[in-house]
Formats: structure tokens, sequence, C-alpha cells
């Protein structure tokens, strides 16, 4: 299964050669498309020389500023076109460890279960956790997570979480193509639509590193959409999630002649 790693950029010049050089240790078949979208600090020019030493590692520019749902679409669609069949979602910041990546890709492809359609690398299951997060931030995360899972009757315990792994028949069913969430409720919005596409969705403990180098891309803009999104496709969902819970009527047997 071809794997690509897609990594989102805006102004990780001081992460991004350390990222691409731990994901290719970490997982040397693996390729790398960095997606950046015009960082004014140089980082579209540094992938390009990563990309220009390594075959595997892949750049696309993208003009502007537009989010990290537009950004992972644009990736995803790249992937799927150059036949990929198995891609995945990490942070540049080295919040998501490379060294994980193995054991969500293992979960992706059946190695010691059967494969799963979708991999949830999670920081709330057992064996999961955080590292450098104040207690405040902690709690928001737990808080967002739980708000989503019930919201939209979600039965895994990471629905925020950045660290991901789709096969590309998963993408596809999920209609990822479709999605309009732009911040962080694209990752709600991928788990919503996993779930209700009827994949099978497993998750992995990881553990989530706090980044030692530039600038956090979570804003106040960033959760209040995801809390409005949410709130929506819980209230419009409703009814389906009912009668998705409610058994069916028992047929009564056809009497034979």
């Amino acid at each position: 299964m071809r794997t690509l790693v897609i990594i989102p950029t805006y102004n990780e010049s001081e992460n991004i050669g350390s990222i691409v050089g731990r994901v290719r240790a970490s997982v040397p078949e693996a390729e790398v498309l960095v997606v950046d979208d015009g960082s004014p600090d140089g980082t579209g020019e540094l992938a390009d020389a990563l990309a220009a030493t390594d075959a595997n590692v892949h750049v696309m520019h993208r003009s502007g500023k537009e989010g990290l749902g537009a950004a992972y679409r644009a990736g995803m669609t790249w992937g799927l076109d150059a036949g990929f069949g198995a891609i995945v979602e990490m942070d540049a910041d080295g919040s998501h460890q490379p060294e994980q990546l193995p054991s969500l890709l293992a979960a992706l492809r059946g190695v010691d279960r059967p494969g799963a359609d979708v991999v949830l690398g999670s920081r709330w299951v057992e064996g999961g956790g955080v590292v450098n997060w104040p207690a405040r931030r902690r709690a928001i995360s737990r808080g967002g997570s739980a708000y989503s899972r019930i919201a939209l009757g979600l039965p895994v315990k990471d629905v925020t979480g950045g660290y991901r792994a789709f096969t590309a028949e998963a993408l596809r069913a999920l209609q990822y193509d479709r999605t309009e969430s732009q911040g962080y409720c694209f990752q709600i919005d991928m788990t919503r639509r996993a779930y209700d596409a009827g994949l099978s969705i497993v998750e992995v403990p990881i553990t989530f590193v706090e980044r030692e180098r530039g600038a956090s891309k979570m804003g106040g803009g960033i959760v209040v959409e995801a809390m409005l999104r949410v709130t929506l496709w819980g209230v419009t969902g409703l009814p389906r999630r009912f009668r998705k819970r409610t058994p069916a009527p028992t047929a009564e047997p056809v009497a034979r002649a």
C-alpha cells in the first residue's frame, strides 16, 4: 500500500526540515507532500530544497493562507490522483511524532488485527496522552472532543485530533472533497463523515507533544467555527441518528402453502 504523508505548512521554517527528516527515517517507504500556503518565512523554499535531494518528497505551493481543511483537501486530491493507497495527516510542528506512524499504518493495514478504513491517533485512549500542555489547554481539548462526541453520536474518544491515516477507498467513500470546514473543525467533519459512511474506525494511542518552535495556528475563530458547525450538525442529524439506533421491527414469518 503506497503511503503519502500530507504535511500542511504556514510559517514552519523552523520545523519543516526536522519533521520531514523524521518521517523519512521512521517510514522510509512513505512519500511526503508538503502543502505550503505561501508562507512568508520561506517554508516553501526550504521544502523545495528537501524535494530537490529526495525523490520521495513533494511540494505543493498554494497562493495564500486558506486554512487547514483546504490544504488537506488539495493534498488528498493530489494523493488519490497519484494512486496512493494510504494517506496520512500530520502537523508540521512536531506535535505528531513520526516515530509513532508505524503503529497507525499497522492498524490501517491489519498487521495485528483486521485492517481499518480510518485510524485515529488518539490522545484520550489508554496509553495516549499529551506533553507540555497546561491544565486549561488539556481541559479545552478534552471538552471539545466530549462535546463533539455527544452532539454527533460518535463512538470515538478523540474526535478533534489531527494525526490520522485513511485508505484511499475510505476517503472517497466519506466524500472528503465535500467538506467545507477550514480550521480544526475539518477533523471533526471527517470523523463524522467516516462514521456516517459505515467505515471501520480504530483509535491508536499517541503522545501529543506541544510545539517547541514557532507559533500555534489555533485561534478563537477556529474554536467558534467548530462550536457552531458541531451544534448545527448535531441538531440536523438527530432524526437520522434516532432511526439508526431504533431496531427494525421483526418481520412476521411468511406462511407457506
